[in-house]
């Protein structure tokens, strides 16, 4: 079987499938041009894991630059040879495939052709159709495919200024939409379960103020964090809501102990957009796990600096809830309309005579 698997899903899965059903053993190469935005070790990745419970499935990689030309002799015996080298000495005895190109790639191979679902009745899905639209094909992408091309969006600010709040309420917001969007989950900010787990084991009567802040914490709280973040992009939408995150706690830290360790500035990530809330007009909440109310402009600056510094995308919500609420949502579906702007793959000369399909 042959495919760019650009990306990988149920498509290529039922085709997968379909084979191991039939076959004692399955060769899948994976063969992409260098042109194209996905790295090929990603897409081995993903197609391992879901396709781990047929270990006689196996998955091959090879970068295949050759030109697409159905009609070019020169063509076909160059891409042959790239996939005889992937394959090994392999006895090729049938070639799978949903492609108009399958009888003719199984000729070469001296093998027998099994055309799977080249309607695409069953799994209603092709390889340009996810890439032009990940959004509405989102139910046909397996979890680790999810993660890759989920946008994650991610609340920070001082103290009391709301992040927990706005981040709930937005990703209760994009799941009224429905479809794709129906399963958006939010990720609570482990900062404040590890300052619980803290303070339950303080003496009676303690407070805040006795909490002793390490490295180790921080370092806990932003790998926490991002283990969180990953899981949750698995299983949700095309917008995982994040309540602070890995490179939050480098300012956290900085805030307790003066400094951000490089173990921590190590940890942080870059994702698709930062919404800061400033605190501007919110009033100082104590709820027993709260001291720094009087560091609240403070943070906000050193969230605004780091920010800048590290030239990613973010806005500042200011002014009343609703108003913040209104333009994070405003912000999520600027990024949506943005895209994903994947190169295109390397099309046939004359692409009429290509099928649109799962490869």
């Amino acid at each position: 079987m042959i495919g760019k698997f650009y990306p990988p899903h149920a498509g290529h899965h039922h085709l997968i499938d379909t084979a191991a059903r039939g076959c004692d053993e399955v060769t899948v190469v994976v063969a992409p041009s260098t042109v194209e935005s996905i790295p090929l070790e990603d897409r081995l990745a993903w197609l391992r894991e879901v396709h781990a419970g047929a270990p006689h499935v196996r998955f091959f990689g090879v970068y295949d630059d050759t030109p697409v030309d159905y009609g070019s002799e020169a063509a076909w015996e160059a891409h042959t040879a790239t996939f005889r080298r992937a394959v090994g000495g392999r006895r090729v005895e049938r070639v799978y495939s949903s492609e108009a190109y399958g009888e003719e790639l199984a000729r070469r191979f001296g093998a027998v052709h099994v055309p799977v679902d080249p309607a695409r009745g069953t799994v209603p899905v092709s390889g340009t159709a996810v890439r032009a639209d990940p959004v509405a094909n989102w139910a046909m992408l397996a979890p680790p495919v999810r993660a890759w091309f989920v946008r994650r969006v991610v609340v920070l600010g001082a103290e009391s200024t709301g992040t927990t709040t706005l981040a709930r309420a937005l990703a209760a917001h994009l799941r009224r939409r429905g479809a794709a969007f129906a399963g958006t989950r939010w990720v609570e900010e482990y900062g404040r379960t590890l300052t619980s787990l803290k303070m339950g084991a303080l003496a009676p009567g303690r407070t805040m103020a006795d909490l002793v802040w390490t490295r180790e914490d921080f370092l806990t709280v932003a790998r926490e964090q991002n283990a969180a973040e990953d899981a949750a992009a698995r299983s949700g939408g095309p917008i995982l809501v994040c309540d602070t995150d890995s490179f939050a706690t480098s300012v956290w830290e900085e805030r307790y102990l003066g400094s951000a360790s490089p173990a921590v500035r190590a940890a942080a990530r870059k994702p698709a957009l930062y919404l800061l809330t400033s605190d501007e007009g919110v009033p100082f909440e104590d709820d027993g796990m709260r001291d720094g109310e009087h560091l609240r402009p403070w943070m906000t600056g050193r969230f605004r600096a780091e920010l800048r510094a590290r030239g990613v995308p973010w806005i500042e919500l200011t002014g009343p809830y609703r108003e913040r609420l209104t333009r994070a949502v405003h912000a999520c579906d600027e990024l949506l309309a943005a895209g994903w702007n994947l190169a295109p793959p390397l099309l046939p000369a004359d692409a009429g005579k290509s099928v649109g399909g799962y490869c």
